[in-house]
């Protein structure tokens, strides 16, 4: 059985937000065509199906670190801020981002709250990554 960690994230990610714009009730709000991703960043992301590729982004990492919390995804999410004269520091993400995408993985029944834990996926979200996982590795002609 194709699983995430047998195919490259890459792929997998682009075929999980086309997987989530279509199939799935997952909408960018309307403060999406603004926002930066995070404090580290100078403009909005320019492509404009950022918001699918994030949420994809996302599901894939609870796969495989749930059950995670948003301020975990927020330091993985983070990056490097110029401070000037000063040298450069990690700082996290975009936590309204991670949250919002979450609630709406949430709301598809792809992901769960675990009390306590953060979040985790769901047998429906798990069987979704692995089965797109498979097409991409028909796709790029990896099999074993």
């Amino acid at each position: 059985m194709t699983t995430v960690y047998d195919v490259p994230a890459e792929p997998l990610i682009k075929k999980l937000a086309e997987k989530l714009q279509n199939e799935f009730k997952i909408e960018p709000p309307e403060w999406a065509e603004w926002v930066k991703t995070g404090i580290h960043k100078e403009r909005p992301p320019e492509n404009k199906d950022w918001w699918y590729i994030r949420a994809a982004s996302i599901l894939r990492r609870v796969y495989i670190r749930g059950p995670i919390g948003v301020s975990r995804l927020r330091g993985l999410y983070g990056g490097r801020r110029d401070r000037g004269s000063k040298p450069y520091r990690h700082v996290k993400g975009s936590g309204s981002i991670i949250r919002k995408a979450l609630q709406q993985l949430e709301e598809a029944g792809l992901v769960k709250t675990v009390e306590g834990k953060g979040r985790e996926i769901t047998p429906k979200g798990q069987s979704l990554v692995d089965n797109t996982a498979y097409e991409v590795m028909k796709e790029i002609g990896k099999f074993i």
